[in-house]
């Protein structure tokens, strides 16, 4: 799975999983939500299971669901940094709209579910 994850992304994520002591790995997927279709989920996990990809990014475990892979191919996550406020900004080749708020997207015909 082609997934990019910057340097700064894996800085914030590393201090962000060492903080949470019942997880190994960060979790990066999509869910149906808004009005649009999907939004982006990042969440924490004690360890992969049988469905899922998993990738190290640094030494920083990500695992990736197997319904969520194909939605965030060749997807980049990079760390947005405004005045105090720090937040995951996620640029996907496979998205063809966004909701008018930014809180979901709508995926291509051509990217298989």
């Amino acid at each position: 799975m082609n997934l990019i994850v910057t340097p700064e992304a894996v800085a914030h994520l590393k201090m962000a999983l060492e903080r949470n002591l019942d997880a190994n790995a960060v979790r990066l997927g999509v869910k149906t939500s808004g009005c649009s279709g999907y939004a982006y989920v990042v969440d924490y996990a004690s360890s992969a299971t049988d469905q899922d990809v998993e990738l190290f990014f640094d030494g920083l475990p990500v695992v990736v669901d197997q319904i969520s892979a194909p939605l965030l191919a060749g997807t980049e996550v990079d760390l947005k940094i405004e005045g105090v406020n720090r937040a995951l900004r996620f640029t996907n080749p496979n998205v063809v709209s966004e909701c008018g708020c930014g809180e979901s997207f709508a995926v291509g015909a051509a990217v298989p579910l």
